[in-house]
Protein backbone atom coordinates (compact mmCIF):
# COMPACT_ATOMS: atom_id res chain seq x y z
CA UNK A 1 0.00 0.00 0.00
CA UNK A 2 2.86 2.39 0.64
CA UNK A 3 6.21 2.98 2.29
CA UNK A 4 6.53 3.19 6.05
CA UNK A 5 9.37 5.26 7.50
CA UNK A 6 9.93 3.40 10.76
CA UNK A 7 11.72 4.96 13.71
CA UNK A 8 13.92 2.69 15.85
CA UNK A 9 14.24 4.20 19.32
CA UNK A 10 11.19 3.59 21.53
CA UNK A 11 9.38 2.07 18.54
CA UNK A 12 11.34 -1.06 17.61
CA UNK A 13 13.50 -0.99 20.74
CA UNK A 14 13.19 0.68 24.12
CA UNK A 15 16.04 3.02 25.00
CA UNK A 16 17.41 3.54 28.52
CA UNK A 17 20.63 5.54 28.86
CA UNK A 18 20.87 5.15 32.63
CA UNK A 19 22.73 1.81 32.61
CA UNK A 20 25.45 3.53 30.57
CA UNK A 21 25.48 6.58 32.83
CA UNK A 22 25.71 4.51 36.00
CA UNK A 23 28.41 2.26 34.55
CA UNK A 24 30.73 5.15 33.71
CA UNK A 25 29.89 7.62 36.49
CA UNK A 26 32.66 8.47 38.92
CA UNK A 27 30.20 9.96 41.42
CA UNK A 28 27.31 7.54 41.73
CA UNK A 29 23.73 8.53 40.97
CA UNK A 30 24.38 12.28 40.99
CA UNK A 31 27.28 11.81 38.63
CA UNK A 32 25.20 9.54 36.41
CA UNK A 33 22.61 12.28 35.94
CA UNK A 34 25.38 14.70 35.01
CA UNK A 35 26.74 12.23 32.47
CA UNK A 36 23.25 11.81 31.03
CA UNK A 37 22.81 15.55 30.63
CA UNK A 38 26.16 15.97 28.94
CA UNK A 39 26.29 12.98 26.58
CA UNK A 40 22.82 11.48 26.18
CA UNK A 41 20.85 14.60 25.29
CA UNK A 42 21.44 18.10 24.03
CA UNK A 43 23.85 19.65 21.56
CA UNK A 44 26.72 17.18 21.86
CA UNK A 45 24.50 14.17 21.20
CA UNK A 46 22.85 16.01 18.30
CA UNK A 47 26.29 16.56 16.77
CA UNK A 48 27.17 12.88 17.21
CA UNK A 49 23.83 11.76 15.77
CA UNK A 50 24.24 14.04 12.76
CA UNK A 51 27.71 12.76 11.92
CA UNK A 52 29.64 15.84 12.98
CA UNK A 53 31.61 13.91 15.62
CA UNK A 54 33.35 10.60 14.82
CA UNK A 55 32.84 7.61 17.15
CA UNK A 56 36.41 7.57 18.46
CA UNK A 57 36.27 11.29 19.12
CA UNK A 58 33.02 10.90 21.03
CA UNK A 59 34.32 8.01 23.13
CA UNK A 60 37.52 9.93 23.79
CA UNK A 61 35.53 12.88 25.10
CA UNK A 62 33.62 10.62 27.48
CA UNK A 63 36.79 8.83 28.58
CA UNK A 64 38.66 12.05 29.38
CA UNK A 65 35.78 13.67 31.26
CA UNK A 66 36.31 14.10 35.04
CA UNK A 67 32.74 12.85 35.47
CA UNK A 68 33.67 9.35 34.25
CA UNK A 69 35.68 6.43 35.55
CA UNK A 70 38.96 5.36 33.99
CA UNK A 71 37.80 2.38 31.94
CA UNK A 72 39.13 0.89 28.68
CA UNK A 73 37.61 2.28 25.49
CA UNK A 74 36.19 -1.10 24.47
CA UNK A 75 34.28 -1.27 27.77
CA UNK A 76 33.11 2.30 27.31
CA UNK A 77 31.89 1.45 23.83
CA UNK A 78 29.98 -1.59 25.12
CA UNK A 79 28.37 0.44 27.89
CA UNK A 80 27.25 3.05 25.34
CA UNK A 81 25.74 0.38 23.11
CA UNK A 82 24.05 -1.93 25.60
CA UNK A 83 21.06 0.28 26.36
CA UNK A 84 18.39 -1.31 24.14
CA UNK A 85 15.66 -3.93 24.59
CA UNK A 86 13.05 -5.01 22.06
CA UNK A 87 9.68 -3.33 22.35
CA UNK A 88 6.86 -5.67 23.30
CA UNK A 89 5.09 -6.99 20.23
CA UNK A 90 7.39 -5.36 17.68
CA UNK A 91 8.49 -8.52 15.84
CA UNK A 92 4.97 -9.65 15.00
CA UNK A 93 3.87 -6.08 14.31
CA UNK A 94 6.67 -5.57 11.80
CA UNK A 95 5.77 -8.85 10.10
CA UNK A 96 2.19 -7.67 9.78
CA UNK A 97 3.24 -4.33 8.36
CA UNK A 98 5.51 -5.99 5.82
CA UNK A 99 2.57 -7.95 4.45
CA UNK A 100 1.03 -4.71 3.16
CA UNK A 101 3.77 -2.09 3.12
CA UNK A 102 7.42 -1.54 2.25
CA UNK A 103 9.40 -0.72 5.40
CA UNK A 104 12.32 1.71 5.47
CA UNK A 105 14.17 2.69 8.61
CA UNK A 106 14.44 6.40 9.40
CA UNK A 107 16.37 7.02 12.59
CA UNK A 108 18.24 9.72 14.48
CA UNK A 109 21.18 7.62 15.61
CA UNK A 110 24.95 7.36 15.75
CA UNK A 111 27.19 4.73 14.09
CA UNK A 112 27.99 2.94 17.36
CA UNK A 113 24.34 2.49 18.23
CA UNK A 114 23.28 1.49 14.73
CA UNK A 115 26.04 -1.11 14.33
CA UNK A 116 24.99 -2.69 17.63
CA UNK A 117 21.28 -2.57 16.80
CA UNK A 118 21.78 -4.19 13.41
CA UNK A 119 23.88 -6.94 14.95
CA UNK A 120 21.69 -7.64 17.97
CA UNK A 121 18.20 -7.34 16.47
CA UNK A 122 17.89 -9.24 13.17
CA UNK A 123 14.44 -7.77 12.51
CA UNK A 124 16.18 -4.52 11.56
CA UNK A 125 18.05 -6.31 8.78
CA UNK A 126 14.75 -7.08 7.03
CA UNK A 127 14.18 -3.46 6.02
CA UNK A 128 14.60 -2.33 2.43
CA UNK A 129 16.32 1.02 2.97
CA UNK A 130 17.90 2.98 5.81
CA UNK A 131 17.88 6.74 6.27
CA UNK A 132 20.21 7.44 9.18
CA UNK A 133 20.97 10.86 10.62
CA UNK A 134 24.70 10.23 11.02
CA UNK A 135 24.90 9.41 7.30
CA UNK A 136 22.84 12.21 5.74
CA UNK A 137 23.40 14.82 8.46
CA UNK A 138 19.80 15.79 9.32
CA UNK A 139 17.79 15.15 12.48
CA UNK A 140 14.11 14.39 11.99
CA UNK A 141 12.95 17.49 13.81
CA UNK A 142 14.16 19.32 10.69
CA UNK A 143 12.00 19.06 7.56
CA UNK A 144 15.28 18.77 5.63
CA UNK A 145 15.54 15.18 6.88
CA UNK A 146 12.29 14.33 5.11
CA UNK A 147 13.11 16.39 2.04
CA UNK A 148 16.26 14.29 1.76
CA UNK A 149 14.14 11.11 1.72
CA UNK A 150 11.87 12.54 -0.97
CA UNK A 151 14.70 13.89 -3.11
CA UNK A 152 16.86 10.77 -2.90
CA UNK A 153 14.00 8.34 -3.51
CA UNK A 154 12.10 10.31 -6.14
CA UNK A 155 8.85 9.21 -4.50
CA UNK A 156 5.97 11.55 -3.68
CA UNK A 157 5.31 12.47 -0.04
CA UNK A 158 1.79 11.00 -0.17
CA UNK A 159 3.29 7.52 -0.62
CA UNK A 160 4.93 7.59 2.83
CA UNK A 161 3.77 7.06 6.40
CA UNK A 162 6.09 7.97 9.28
CA UNK A 163 5.79 5.97 12.51
CA UNK A 164 7.65 7.86 15.25
CA UNK A 165 7.32 8.33 19.00
CA UNK A 166 8.11 12.08 18.97
CA UNK A 167 5.51 14.66 18.01
CA UNK A 168 8.21 17.12 16.91
CA UNK A 169 9.34 14.58 14.31
CA UNK A 170 5.79 13.90 13.19
CA UNK A 171 5.19 17.62 12.81
CA UNK A 172 8.34 17.89 10.71
CA UNK A 173 7.18 15.07 8.44
CA UNK A 174 3.72 16.58 8.08
CA UNK A 175 5.25 19.91 7.07
CA UNK A 176 6.45 18.31 3.81
CA UNK A 177 3.24 16.33 3.22
CA UNK A 178 4.13 12.98 4.81
CA UNK A 179 1.40 11.12 6.70
CA UNK A 180 2.35 10.34 10.30
CA UNK A 181 1.40 8.06 13.17
CA UNK A 182 2.50 9.12 16.64
CA UNK A 183 3.67 5.87 18.24
CA UNK A 184 2.58 4.93 21.76
CA UNK A 185 2.51 1.13 21.53
CA UNK A 186 2.17 -1.49 18.83
CA UNK A 187 -1.48 -2.51 19.35
CA UNK A 188 -2.63 1.11 18.96
CA UNK A 189 -0.35 1.67 15.99
CA UNK A 190 -1.61 -1.42 14.15
CA UNK A 191 -5.18 -0.23 14.74
CA UNK A 192 -4.53 3.12 13.09
CA UNK A 193 -6.74 3.84 10.05
CA UNK A 194 -3.73 5.61 8.52
CA UNK A 195 -2.27 2.19 7.68
CA UNK A 196 -5.33 1.41 5.57
CA UNK A 197 -5.37 4.66 3.63
CA UNK A 198 -8.40 6.15 5.39
CA UNK A 199 -6.78 9.46 6.30
CA UNK A 200 -5.67 12.39 4.19
CA UNK A 201 -2.13 13.47 3.44
CA UNK A 202 -0.30 15.16 6.27
CA UNK A 203 -2.61 13.85 8.97
CA UNK A 204 -1.32 12.67 12.31
CA UNK A 205 -3.14 9.60 13.55
CA UNK A 206 -3.74 8.77 17.20
CA UNK A 207 -5.05 5.22 17.37
CA UNK A 208 -8.02 4.63 19.70
CA UNK A 209 -6.93 4.58 23.34
CA UNK A 210 -6.53 1.05 24.62
CA UNK A 211 -7.70 -0.71 21.45
CA UNK A 212 -6.09 -4.16 21.02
Amino acid sequence: MGIILLDIGNVVVSVDFMPFCKAVSRNGEVGAMAVKGRYCEGELKDRFDSGKIAPQEFLGMVASDPLTLDIPLHELRSAWQEIFTLQKGCIEAIRQLQEHHTLWIMSDTDPLHFAFLLNMFPVLRSMERYFLSYVHGYLKRSPDAFRHVLDSSGIEACEFILIDDREVNCASGRSVGINTILFRNWPETLASPELFGDSGSGHVSHAPEGKL
